[in-house]
C-alpha cells in the first residue's frame, strides 16, 4: 500500500465525516420551519423562503468538502 492509496482513502473518510454537518444543518434548519408554522401559521411563507436561503447555504458546504476530497485526493 503506497502513501497515495493511503490519502486519497482518508481525503474519501473526510468527505463522509464532513457531509454530516451539512446533514444535521438541514435537518434542524427544516425542524425549525415546521416548528415555527405550527406555531404561526401566517408566517409560513416568510419561514420558508428563509430556510430556503438557508437550505443552500447550508448545502454549499457539502459541495466544498466534496471539492477538497477531489482536491486533496489527486495531492
Amino acid at each position: 500500500m503506497t502513501a497515495l492509496e493511503i490519502s486519497g482513502n482518508i481525503a474519501v473518510l473526510g468527505y463522509g465525516l464532513a457531509a454530516i454537518g451539512p446533514g444535521v444543518g438541514v435537518g434542524l434548519i427544516f425542524a425549525a420551519v415546521i416548528n415555527g408554522t405550527a406555531r404561526q401559521p401566517e408566517a409560513q411563507s416568510k419561514l420558508q423562503s428563509i430556510a430556503w436561503i438557508g437550505f443552500g447555504v447550508t448545502e454549499v458546504l457539502a459541495i466544498i468538502g466534496i471539492a477538497l476530497a477531489f482536491v486533496f485526493r489527486s495531492a
